[in-house]
This record gives structure tokens, sequence and C-alpha cells, in this order.
């Protein structure tokens, strides 16, 4: 009960609890993305199910922490060109997750750009499983790092559960919002592409120890949603004028 009274456990939880709702945005447009090629009966129930597993993996990770730690031992170290190298499992998620976000997001941009009726042909294309499976695997990446940032803020694991479940849930209501407002506006979804891509890129530096800050990061998104969101508001402004009555 003293725990439940305790000021610092209702700050750590509201803080991780808003750190793993940015954390999971990245997720979250990613799912929205891929659900977006699914006929429309189906886009709901694969969000859905999507953040689900993403709650699942995370939540299971919280629940084997001893596991998740020893992901930062070396399981492989030498030297390459007198620079000290090693691999740890931790390392090789970051870099087979980054590559595959950063091939994924490649290969969506290019449909877009290139491909012949490409928003027609792919929702015949894709399967509802062949979603889900793509999902997860990303879902595993963001969950290691989502579950690291946890570990590293709070030391109580139930304060840990409790902030992924809400954070889970606070996207669970938006989802369907926010994969509304991205289908709607092509170039937010080519934006939310090129976000991935960074996001890959970084993981894939911090598979080779180079962190880089995500302030950095976050910073750079922010300034470029912002400036696509004036870019929205013009877009209707000027066609707001031309659907005027001449005069």
């Amino acid at each position: 009960m003293e725990a439940l009274l305790s000021l610092d456990l209702w700050v750590s939880l509201v803080t991780l609890t808003v750190l793993e709702i940015v954390l999971g945005i990245d997720n979250l447009i990613f799912i929205s993305i891929l659900s977006g090629k699914l006929p429309a009966h189906e886009q709901a129930n694969a969000r859905r199910l999507g953040l689900s597993l993403a709650l699942i993996t995370r939540v299971l990770l919280l629940l084997s922490l001893s596991w998740v730690m020893r992901l930062d031992k070396p399981f492989w170290q030498d030297s390459i060109l007198g620079y000290q190298f090693s691999l740890s499992g931790k390392d090789l998620i970051l870099l087979l997750g980054g590559l595959f976000l950063i091939w994924k997001s490649t290969h969506e941009i290019h449909q877009k750009l290139e491909g012949v009726d490409g928003e027609k042909s792919n929702v015949s294309a894709v399967t509802f499983h062949s979603v889900i499976v793509q999902i997860l695997l990303l879902d595993i990446v963001f969950s290691l790092d989502s579950v690291i940032t946890a570990v590293g803020m709070v030391n109580r694991i139930s304060v840990m559960v409790a902030a992924v479940v809400i954070a889970m849930i606070v996207m669970l209501v938006f989802v369907n919002q926010i994969a509304r407002f991205v289908d709607r506006h092509p170039t937010i979804k080519i934006l939310a592409l090129s976000f991935l891509i960074l996001i890959g890129t970084m993981l894939v530096a911090e598979g080779f120890h180079q962190h880089i800050p995500r302030g950095y990061i976050y910073f750079a998104m922010a300034f470029s949603v912002v400036v696509e969101m004036l870019n929205i508001r013009l877009r209707k402004a000027q066609q707001v004028v031309l659907h005027q009555p001449y005069r």
C-alpha cells in the first residue's frame, strides 16, 4: 500500500508510459502502413492483432529480464582492420531488424512511386497472415528497444508492465485514426516510410555500437512533421481558392 502511495512510483509510471508511447509510434506507423495494403474489412483486425502481439512480446521480454540482460554479452569478438569488433545477441537482433526495416520501407516507397496501380495490385497480392508475420518480426525489434528503455528507467517490474500495458491501450484507441490519416495523405505515408528508414539506420548503427542520441532523431522527425502539416494546410488553402467562383 505504501508503494502505491509513493510519489516516485507514480512519476516513474507516467514518465515511462509517455516514453513507451513515443517509442511505440514508429511501430504504430509500420502497422498502419502494412495493414493499409489489406482489404478494408481486414485492416482493423490486423492493427488490433499487431498491437496485441506487440504487447505480448513486450510483457514476455519484461518477465524474462535475466535472459534479456544476457543478450548484451558478446558471443563473438575479433579485430577487423585494427578495430575491435564484438557481436552480442542484442546487436544481432538490432542489425537484422534495422536491415529488414530499411529494406521493407525502401520497397514500399519504390512501389508507391514506381509501381503501376500499386495500391490495387498490393491489396490482391498481400495476405492477412503475411502482414501479421511481418508485423511480428518488427514487434520483436521494437519490443527489445522498449524493454531496454524500461529497464534503464525503472527497477520495479510491476511498474514496467503497467506502463507497457497503458501505452498499448492508448495506441489501440488511436491506431485507426492514425491509419486513416496516413491513408488520406500520401505524402504523410512517404514521410512515415522515410522515418522508418531513419530508424532502421539508427538500429544498424546501434548494432555496430555507434550510439546516435535519440534527441537528434526525434527532433528531426518532429520538425519534418511540422513542415508537412504546414504543406497540407497550404494545399487545402490552394484547393479552396481554386474552387471559388471566378468574379
